[in-house]
């Protein structure tokens, strides 16, 4: 497996890999890594669908990429997936994953054509005091000591930020400013996290500073991710023969383990009480979807609290990977991420407006119609002053096909359920849908004698528990990820956001697509180029122009700096004084 860049290698299709024909895969779970990793296996590796075998303990395919309705409690959605022009892996796989609305389009074309008519950007990024905009104007705020800060945690290498805490590198100079309520709230980075995955994010979306306080770098799909990206792959696949196994729990692989040669031997499946093997030989490829930040999830209802389990059960995702990592120490170590469920949890929550008189409210704050089909809110609304640190969006409507005509689909999340709210004086974790509704009401705005019958009347809200939200991002260091084809593999691969690949970030969809592409092109030895992770953090314009915009427009000259540094600066300045150096800097307003 190599990388390349460019459209020569993009847009070429690989010649098919000797002895193909003759292998089988097996992919363990059914979320967006496996569902990849099955696409490129029928699609550049050429495997005939009916050898790829996929595991899923539940009834239905997608993972963390869902969109629901649960019987009688209603509609739910655990998270929202943000994604940008440069997740270079993922639009080179979607545009072979025909829309399953018009015929002859893919499902690239649909949305790039849908974000280029409606173009996302929001019009208010904070509030506070109960539904007042925040005023953030898309300033990032940051001192000249905040910035530093920022640029010097830029500049480290990884190494020396293994296990490093954020608060470590960063004081109240970052923390304080909106240029970490923007981060924040937009990454799900709590102030004690990985300070090496920070920076990871830095330098992955560097391009894309000037973006964040509005949200122009953003980019949605048209309905909920489970109907705008899971279903139209699963299709893809059925229609090629691809074997999906319902009630499949994988609950060990075994391993035969020669010195550094890894060869996996035997899946054992728990199905309908009773246990099965599969032996597998060398042509027998597994791929597996290592941890997962929605498992434990818990639900609760419009009248029952959601709560919190943060135990390890048998059969789940992270015993599996215990099991797997118990037989060689290349396998990664999944206690670094799922023993601290209290850091690493937070609440979501999907409120279902049922009639008008929330709506008001709704539009004064992001100022578009939320009934209008188009772009409402543009990304989260931040709510500066909550307690629970809640934030909220609406996506385009309706976000689910079904959907009934008038009414409007909220997502919000509050990254401290453990504490008391502002107006329902308990934590998020113990609230009821309708006492969670009754928060957000209550920081939109709405008079406090109004608040009860509306959330109980007016809405319906499911929320949600995720023990492991964020546990991509403890505190880490190499080794604690495993290599996607750990050293000496034969046949197995890790895929998902809990394996390691260069450069990337977790928490993204591209990241669960990139770590799939890169193991079936290892494994098959599929002679095309993965494309590599966008290199703005090489392009020196984006990073003269980050520069500025973090500064919130300040050339660096302004920078009150210690005497060192200035006497640097200056040496440099004299140094390009009538060269195109100084000319790049003055067009950039660096100085």
């Amino acid at each position: 497996m190599y990388y390349s860049s460019g459209n020569y290698e993009a847009f070429a299709r690989p010649e098919k890999p000797e002895g193909v024909d003759h292998k089988s895969a097996y992919l363990i779970g059914s979320g967006l890594a496996s569902l990849s990793a099955a696409c490129f296996l029928v699609r550049d590796a050429q495997m005939p669908g009916a050898h790829v075998h996929i595991l899923e303990k539940n009834d239905i395919p997608g993972g963390a990429l869902d969109g629901d309705q649960l019987g009688q409690v209603g509609y739910v959605m655990r998270g929202g997936r943000e994604m940008d022009n440069h997740f270079e892996c993922m639009w080179d796989l979607f545009r072979s994953i025909p829309s399953i609305e018009t015929e002859g389009v893919t499902i690239l074309d649909e949305y790039y054509w849908l974000n280029k008519h409606d173009p996302n950007f929001s019009l208010c990024r904070a509030t506070q005091n109960r539904g007042e905009d925040a005023h953030t104007d898309k300033k990032f705020s940051l001192s000249d000591k905040g910035a530093m800060e920022i640029m010097d945690l830029f500049m480290t290498p990884d190494e020396k930020l293994a296990n490093v805490k954020m608060t470590e590198i960063f004081d109240k100079e970052v923390f304080d400013s909106d240029f970490w309520l923007y981060w924040r709230t937009m990454f799900a980075f709590k102030d004690d996290q990985s300070a090496l995955e920070m920076k990871r994010y830095m330098q992955r979306y560097i391009h894309h500073i000037g973006g964040l306080p509005d949200f122009t770098a953003l980019r949605f799909t048209k309905y909920n991710q489970y109907e705008s990206m899971v279903l139209p792959m699963v299709k893809y696949l059925e229609a090629r023969g691809v074997q999906f196994h319902y009630g499949a729990q994988v609950m060990n692989v075994r391993f035969d383990i020669q010195g550094s040669r890894k060869l996996a031997k035997r899946i054992e499946i728990l199905r309908e009480g009773r246990t099965e093997n599969i032996d597998l030989t060398e042509n027998d490829l597994v791929f597996y979807t290592n941890g997962s930040n929605v498992e434990n999830s818990t639900y609760g209802s419009q009248t029952k609290a959601c709560g919190l389990d943060g135990e390890i059960h048998e059969g789940g995702t992270f015993d599996l990977w215990r099991k797997i990592a118990a037989q060689d120490a290349a396998f990664g170590r999944p206690d670094k991420f799922c023993t601290d469920p209290e850091d690493s949890c937070w609440v979501s929550a999907t409120v279902n407006t049922l009639d008008e008189k929330i709506l008001p409210y709704i539009r004064k704050i992001c100022k578009r119609d939320p009934l209008s089909g188009g772009v409402v809110t543009g990304g989260i609304v931040s709510v500066k002053d909550s307690s629970w640190l809640l934030s909220w969006t609406i996506n385009r409507q309706p976000q689910y096909r079904n959907q009934p005509k008038g009414q409007v689909l909220v997502w919000l999340y509050g990254m401290f359920s453990d504490v008391p709210g502002d107006y329902i004086k308990k934590p998020m974790r113990d609230c009821t849908g309708m006492e969670i509704c009754e928060e957000w009401l209550y920081h939109l705005g709405v008079p406090a004698d109004q608040i009860e019958n509306m959330a109980k009347n007016s809405a319906n809200t499911v929320p949600v528990m995720m023990p492991f939200a964020s546990a991509y991002f403890q505190p880490r260091e190499a080794g604690d990820r495993p290599d996607v084809v750990p050293e000496g593999s034969v046949n197995f691969a890790f895929i998902g956001n809990f394996a390691e690949t260069p450069r990337d970030t977790v928490f993204t969809t591209e990241y669960s697509i990139r770590t799939a592409m890169e193991a079936v092109y290892t494994l098959l030895d599929v002679d095309r180029g993965v494309p590599e992770v966008w290199g703005s953090v090489y392009d020196i314009r984006d990073l003269l122009n980050s520069t500025v915009q973090l500064r919130d427009g300040k050339p660096i000259t302004d920078m009150k700096l210690d005497l060192k540094r200035r006497i640097a600066i200056s040496a440099l300045l004299k140094e390009i004084k009538g060269t195109d150096v100084e000319k790049l800097l003055k067009e950039r307003h660096v100085i």
